[in-house]
């Protein structure tokens, strides 16, 4: 006589490395997918303009230096950059006609105004400038 014995397969408690893992990799797999939606909506074949930069402190580039730029008739920044180990930066803006203002986030030294440059872009082109720190 032939018995079959039924095999139950016990459902044992994951441990919470294995739960906080899979979490984890979910959360990664949604943010991954929202990101890539989200850089799908910019549309990467937009035209741009380019606001290309060096950043100068006594006839040297400066290295670290926050820079900031806003359309000339907005009052905030709306883009921010740090200077490279050779001074520059570079920002893409919309491509059009508008005026932008470009200045370090330095202290000025008392009685001198920050340093600033002013920035035209008529379309789709690289603008190179110089923001020079003065002491």
């Amino acid at each position: 006589m032939i018995t079959r014995k039924a095999v139950l397969l016990s459902a044992r408690p994951r441990s919470r490395g294995f739960t906080a893992a899979a979490v984890l990799l979910i959360t990664v797999a949604a943010g991954t997918r929202i990101l890539s939606t989200a850089a799908q909506s910019r549309r990467p074949d937009a035209p741009y303009a380019l606001i290309f930069g060096t950043v100068w402190k006594d006839k040297v580039p400066a290295y670290g230096v926050r820079v900031k730029i806003r359309r000339a008739n907005e009052k905030k920044a709306r883009w921010e950059q740090v200077s490279d180990h050779n001074g520059e930066f570079a920002q893409r803006v919309p491509a059009g006609t508008a005026d932008y203002v470009v200045w370090a986030d330095v202290k000025a030294p008392k009685g001198k105004p920050r340093p600033e440059t002013k920035v035209h872009i008529d379309n789709d082109e690289r603008t190179d400038i110089a923001v020079h720190l003065t002491e």
